[in-house]
């Protein structure tokens, strides 16, 4: 998470720093009159918002919980994009979770530096008040992604209300909490699988696994558009929700190239390389290539490549315009006890 702290008073510098020690990835900005030289000085709340609200995974203000909210409320798009957004009073007694506290993390950062102040951390959450079962907080431990934002709010409101929630996943998994059952009929319940099209309520929480990575190569110059439409391609004819992608993976050689840096940009994946007797010791049977051999070093780039980023081929070579692609799905474990604070 990368996190930048807002401060504008002397005690808020000073508090700023102490935050900013503790965790990782934290950027500070002070106003101009209270200062060092190790924080960016701004004079303008509402041009230094405009410039880092969409740069930044998490917002903590070491001030009052209103100018937070006057100050993240002319940026603020959904649940599922806006940042975390943290109140720190400046005496440092409470830590407030402000916005975007489950998908977005506020939640846990608030309760983060209290721990590293011995603040106070206030957390509004009906589900986190009562130390209920959060649909949000679980799949974002879990990595899952929320198909139906309408479904996960019925899912929590059904919770809070006191009403069992129904559950079915294709994938091995913890003992479920209290208010999760397998049995009988619910009328709000959870769906984890590959698909999103199953109703087995009448109010279906959607939920997929992001554990799909594909192994690419490319000829020299190939686009980031020819590489974009092949995949697009391949994940439509195998029904494979494109959601589900997170990594790329490819030959060391490869990983320069602009197309395909390019291509991991646009979703946001991880390109992982691998040298060619990487490659030639994964295991498993891959299609063979002379033609591959001579020029990369190793007989196959895009299965083995898929391989050596974890899991198993569910989709083998397939080749257009330049471009060759294969998909591995990685195995999962759905943990209810898993926490990703």
């Amino acid at each position: 998470m990368n996190t930048a702290i807002v401060s504008f008073s002397e005690n808020g510098r000073k508090l700023s720093a102490v935050i900013a020690d503790g965790l990782t990835g934290a950027s500070r900005f002070c106003f101009h009159t209270h200062s060092d030289e190790n924080a960016v000085r701004f004079t303008d709340l509402s041009a230094l918002m405009s410039d880092i609200f969409g740069r930044y995974s998490a917002l903590v203000f070491i001030s009052s919980v209103g100018i937070a909210v006057r100050a993240a409320a002319p940026h603020i798009v959904s649940k599922t994009a806006d940042p975390a957004v943290v109140a720190v009073d400046d005496s440092g007694k409470f830590t407030v979770s402000v916005l975007s506290g489950h998908i977005g993390g506020a939640n846990g950062l608030a309760r983060k530096i209290a721990g590293i102040t011995g603040a106070v951390p206030v957390i509004t959450t009906a589900t986190d008040s009562h130390g209920l079962f959060s649909p949000d907080i679980f799949a974002k431990d879990n990595g899952l992604i929320i198909c139906e934002m309408s479904a996960a709010k019925a899912v929590a409101a059904a919770v809070v209300n006191g009403e069992r929630i129904g559950f079915r996943c294709a994938y091995p998994h913890s003992a479920l909490p209290d208010e999760l059952t397998k049995n009988g009929k619910c009328s709000v319940g959870i769906c984890i699988s590959d698909r999103a099209d199953e109703t087995p309520f009448d109010t279906t929480l959607h939920l997929l696994p992001r554990n799909i990575t594909v192994g690419i190569g490319c000829k020299k110059g190939t686009s980031a558009d020819a590489i974009t439409a092949h995949i697009m391609s391949v994940f439509s004819e195998n029904g494979i929700d494109i959601r589900r992608l997170t990594a790329a993976a490819t030959i060391d050689i490869k990983s320069v190239e602009h197309g395909l840096t390019e291509f991991c940009e646009r979703f946001g994946l991880t390109l992982k390389a691998f040298t060619a007797q990487e490659l030639m010791r994964a295991e498993g049977e891959f299609s063979h290539s002379d033609f591959v051999e001579r020029t990369t070093g190793a007989d196959n780039v895009c299965e083995r490549a898929a391989v050596c980023a974890g899991g198993r081929i569910i989709v083998g070579k397939t080749a257009a315009n330049g471009v060759t692609a294969a998909v591995a799905e990685l195995p999962i474990f759905i943990d209810f006890e898993r926490n990703g604070d």
